[in-house]
């Protein structure tokens, strides 16, 4: 089976395709249109956005038009959006947030809603207010999944620490996903094992270093990996967490790059695994261990 159709059974009983599209740093109507437009001829079924991406409503606007091009309905499709950490905490602010976003992606409800990060804008990340601010989210997060408006609820960006803290008082309804960053040069073994443990669902952001840094991709034991199993390195990258279990959102514009980027039904056999995740750790985007 091709692993880029797989689906994620979460702890909610909802179902996740194991590959999403990522919408990060991708704006502008006409692009959005083109973007979605070719990551539904292609098979995505899931798309990721965040209200600090600015690109909800033009999202809502392309899979209007589109899914009955491809004799599609909104069932068929997983959106994921986020809380900007400007809401976080807020509980006023938080609902405002997720009706907006409701009416920006022009639908009744949206299928996982996370929070984008464990600290709360305008408050230092050493604050100690913190905990309780994650806490007062994490309440009314579960009150509007309890009025359908949410279907399933997760966060982005927490650690064991952060994850712990939230378990202890989850009025039993568990984070079914935890979205981070995740690739050969920042492997999160402790995470994983403590999320597997638990129930939570990882999914990987930046699979491919990030857009500012080509060292991931041209990292010479993924490339000599890559091209002993005939791949490009994104796709080698992208499947080095697919057959981990852990779900990606890669995110591209160009169309031959949405269409690699699903293209992932060929075998990592175990020592290449072996070989890329032996690489030196070195992460590339923002740091949560400093957040209280």
């Amino acid at each position: 089976m091709n692993n880029a159709a797989k689906n994620i059974h979460l702890s909610s009983g909802y179902v996740m395709p194991l590959v999403g599209f990522g919408t990060y740093k991708i704006q502008g109507r006409d692009v959005i249109y083109e973007v979605v437009d070719e990551s539904l001829k292609v098979g995505f079924r899931s798309i990721d956005t965040a209200v600090v991406y600015r690109n909800e409503k033009d999202i809502g606007y392309a899979l209007k038009t589109l899914l009955p091009k491809y004799n599609l309905q909104r069932s068929d499709i997983f959106i994921t959006t986020k809380l900007s950490p400007s809401d976080h905490g807020d509980p006023k602010g938080i609902e405002q947030s997720v009706q907006r976003s409701l009416k920006a992606l022009d639908t009744t409800y949206i299928d996982l809603y996370l929070i984008h990060w464990p600290a709360v804008s305008r408050t230092p990340e050493s604050s100690m207010n913190n905990p309780s601010l994650r806490a007062k989210t994490w309440d009314k997060l579960i009150e509007l999944k309890k009025q359908g408006l949410i279907r399933s609820i997760g966060v982005s960006n927490y650690t064991i620490k952060h994850l712990e803290e939230l378990l202890q008082n989850c009025k039993d309804t568990l984070p079914v996903v935890n979205q981070v960053e995740l690739h050969p040069h920042y492997r999160q073994k402790e995470l994983i094992k403590y999320c597997n443990e638990k129930g939570i669902h990882v999914q990987a952001y930046s699979s491919l270093g990030t857009s500012s840094s080509t060292d991931l991709l041209k990292d010479p034991i993924v490339v000599k990996v890559a091209s002993q199993l005939n791949v490009s390195p994104a796709r080698l990258l992208l499947n080095w967490a697919l057959q981990q279990g852990i779900g990606i959102i890669p995110k591209a514009i160009k169309k031959e790059h949405i269409r690699d980027n699903i293209q992932l039904n060929f075998v990592i056999d175990e020592e290449s695994m072996k070989a890329l995740s032996c690489l030196p750790q070195h992460k590339y985007t923002w740091d949560p261990s400093n957040v209280y």
